[in-house]
Formats: C-alpha cells, sequence, structure tokens
C-alpha cells in the first residue's frame, strides 16, 4: 500500500490526463426509445462537440478520435467517428478510427488514447464509443453459427473450434454456480441497482455528466435528459418470479441482466505538456490500464484477474481504491467480483450501473470512465477503478486518479 505522499502509477512513459467526459442519457434500445430516431453518426458527434467545448479546447488541437463500437455495421458502419468528427466541427487533418473489442470497446479506446499519449506519438486525443442497439441489433456483424450454443467443442464453418460455445447469459449462470450466489442475492442486488441509480438520478448527481439531447416525440421537441431505463421502487414479487432465461432452474432472469440500450460518450485526453501549453484544468490521471483474455467458457469473470493486475501494475492495493465501477452486465458477474475482494457496497457502483441503467454496448466503457471520474471529484476520493467483462472471455481495467483530490484534515 502507497502512502498518502505517493503517487501510483507507471514506471515509463509520459502522464496522461482526462480534461474533460460527457455522456448523452441512455435510451432504451426499442423503437419507442427516445433516441431511436437519432442516426448514431449525430448521436455520437453530440458528445464528440461537447467534450471539447466545454474546455473550451480547439478542435484543430485534436490529433485523433478514436470509437468504441461493437456492431460496425450498417449505421454504425463505414468509420463512424471519422463521420462523427467532422459533422461536430472538426478540422479535416483530424483522423478517427473505430474498434471493437466487445463490451470494453469504450474502455480500450481510452487505453488506446491514452497509450499514443504516453509513447509520445501524440498530445490529445479524444476516446470516445457509441452504440445503437435499437437501430442496429446485437450479433447483426457476425456468423449466426456463433450464436448456436454447443455444450461441446465441435466443428464450424472456419474449423474445429476447442471451445464450448455458449451464450454470455449461460456464463453467467456458470459463474452464479461456481461462485455458490443465490437468486436472492441476484435479485436483491439488482434491486439496489436500480434504487441507487434512482436516487443519483433525483439528487442530480448525473446532471453535471448528461448532455441533454433534443428529442421528437409525436409533434413535440423535447429535452432528453435522464436515463431512461431506471424503474424504482420495484415490485420484488415480481421480479422473484420472473422465469430464468438461461437454464431451466437457473439464476438469470431479464430484470438482473443488463439492459439493451442506446447512446455515446467522450472521453478527453491530453499530455501534462498539453495542459500546461494550453492551461487546461486536468480532472484525472490515468494510473494503469490493463486488458487481459480468461476462460472462453466461464467467458465474464475475467474482471478479477484484470483488477488484480491493474492493482499489481500500479502499485496499489484493493484498500487504497475509494471508487469501483464494475460493469453490471449480470449481477452475478458482480457479485463474483465483490465476494473476490471483499469490497464494501458503499464503494461498489455507487450510483448504479447497467442493470437499471442500460449497457450501449461499445458506449458503455466511456459512460462508465464519465461515471468515476465524476463521483471522486463529488466525494474528494482518490483512486477510481473501472472493470468490464468481455465476450469470448477477455476483461479491461483501468486505474485513474483524482487530480483535484485533497486530503482532508485530521
Amino acid at each position: 500500500m502507497l502512502s498518502m505522499n505517493e503517487t501510483a502509477g507507471n514506471t515509463c512513459g509520459r502522464d496522461v490526463y482526462i480534461v474533460d467526459c460527457i455522456r448523452t442519457p441512455i435510451g432504451l434500445g426499442r423503437n419507442t426509445g427516445s433516441l431511436h430516431d437519432i442516426h448514431p453518426v449525430s448521436l455520437l458527434s453530440y458528445v464528440l462537440d461537447s467534450v471539447t467545448s466545454r474546455c473550451n479546447v480547439n478542435k484543430a488541437e485534436v490529433e485523433d478520435v478514436i470509437c468504441g463500437i461493437v456492431t460496425p455495421v450498417k449505421e454504425q458502419g463505414a468509420n463512424l467517428p471519422r463521420l462523427a468528427l467532422l459533422k461536430a466541427g472538426y478540422p479535416v487533418h483530424v483522423p478517427g478510427v473505430q474498434l471493437n473489442r466487445m463490451c470494453g470497446s469504450s474502455q480500450q479506446a481510452v487505453h488506446f488514447g491514452a497509450q499514443a499519449i504516453a509513447s509520445g506519438d501524440v498530445d490529445m486525443i479524444v476516446a470516445c464509443g457509441v452504440e445503437m442497439m435499437s437501430v442496429v441489433p446485437m450479433g447483426s456483424d457476425c456468423d449466426p453459427e456463433l450464436f448456436q450454443i454447443s455444450a461441446t467443442p465441435k466443428e464450424l464453418k472456419f474449423g474445429k473450434f476447442p471451445y464450448k460455445l455458449l451464450h454470455q447469459g449461460v456464463s453467467a449462470e456458470l459463474i452464479a454456480e461456481h461462485y455458490k450466489i443465490s437468486k436472492k442475492e441476484i435479485d436483491e442486488f439488482s434491486v439496489e441497482s436500480h434504487r441507487k441509480a434512482y436516487e443519483s438520478s433525483k439528487k442530480g448527481i448525473y446532471n453535471s455528466q448528461i448532455l441533454p439531447i433534443k428529442v421528437k416525440k409525436g409533434e413535440t421537441e423535447t429535452w432528453f435528459k435522464h436515463d431512461e431505463g431506471i424503474r424504482y421502487p420495484v415490485d420484488t414479487e415480481k421480479l422473484s418470479k420472473l422465469k430464468p432465461v438461461f437454464k431451466r432452474d437457473g439464476v438469470i432472469s431479464a430484470a438482473n441482466a443488463s439492459q439493451i440500450s442506446d447512446g455515446a460518450a467522450a472521453v478527453l485526453l491530453c499530455s501534462g505538456e498539453k495542459v500546461k501549453q494550453l492551461g487546461l484544468k486536468p480532472r484525472a490521471r490515468v494510473v494503469t490500464r490493463i486488458s487481459i483474455g480468461c476462460d472462453p467458457v466461464m467467458m465474464l469473470d475475467g474482471v478479477i484477474p484484470a483488477t488484480r493486475k491493474a492493482l499489481e501494475k500500479s502499485g496499489l492495493s484493493i484498500d487504497d481504491i475509494d471508487v469501483f465501477e464494475i460493469n453490471e452486465a449480470f449481477a452475478s458477474v458482480v457479485l463474483a467480483w465483490k465476494k473476490t475482494f471483499n469490497v464494501p457496497d458503499s464503494k461498489l457502483n455507487p450510483n448504479g450501473g447497467a442493470i437499471a441503467m442500460g449497457h450501449p454496448l461499445g458506449a458503455t466503457g466511456a459512460i462508465l470512465m464519465t461515471k468515476l471520474v465524476n463521483e471522486l471529484e463529488r466525494t474528494n476520493k482518490r483512486y477510481g477503478l473501472q472493470s468490464m467483462c468481455i465476450g469470448h472471455g477477455a476483461a479491461v481495467a483501468t486505474i485513474i486518479e483524482n487530480c483535484n483530490w485533497k486530503r482532508e484534515k485530521l
């Protein structure tokens, strides 16, 4: 564990700072959702414009835009971030690129951007993500054969595959069984996600991080300002009676898994030199960036080794971390992580997670980073850790430090 005066981080490379971050409200991922009628290019362009204008950064200073998109086809294809940055008023010399690391895509965009800055290749990058699941359904970019669940290794079009092909929901069931997590624990966690998200929204905790979007409701234009999936109070009796989706006697239902959603978010990353040159006020320092692979069958508990590796790399202990954002792909994933590290409830997803708010796949990593930066500032806490599980067995983890943290007087 570091002393209060020591600073965590890598031993080489330049410091990388988050200067600003912004997200849209998260919309329901169906044709009645508030964001459904907005084109993905337009939705991303809103946050790309806001993330620079809010801190008076000239868009010409940005040297790349890296965007996470999990289903990069049709409306979300054709190098969408290049189109979105041009629509947002960035000059033509700014390039854009899209990447797919499944659910960890925009968190990986933050990693790639931070790595480019740390190496000295660039000084300013926007890492971002967008996903309109109501417009481009999940799985539209792959061979349907990969969605045919197989309990044993099988022969595929591309040859013999050495692992079982399981739906992520089946893996969530395996995790619940392996870590001895009950249906009661899972449902209670889901209710808490909604409660925390509802109370945070009601108190205005999200206001500083959400970019209101003008939408049409019938013939009327209105401002969409709040995450649309939050439901509270929850009918706990109804929730407990919902049928499991992936296993006859299982524990995973629609109520304790992440919601299908629409949304976008952007994070402005700068080198220390650029911060000084432009007189910017950094909000957080990127301490550690980790990407790992894990068992493709269990698939979703990679957040555990990713967290361990991030802590080891930073020189921090689990007790040094003040706020954790562990993506709520399924309640069993977060509960397995919590049982492993024995983290207090108050530190874990303090303002709710994807079970309540939604999970617009390619955008969620940048959304969680935006939530984490704001929560560290709001509570005057120092270190935050974010981790996300990824399909086919992988995970990402990031540790950041609040640049405006002030040690409390004894």
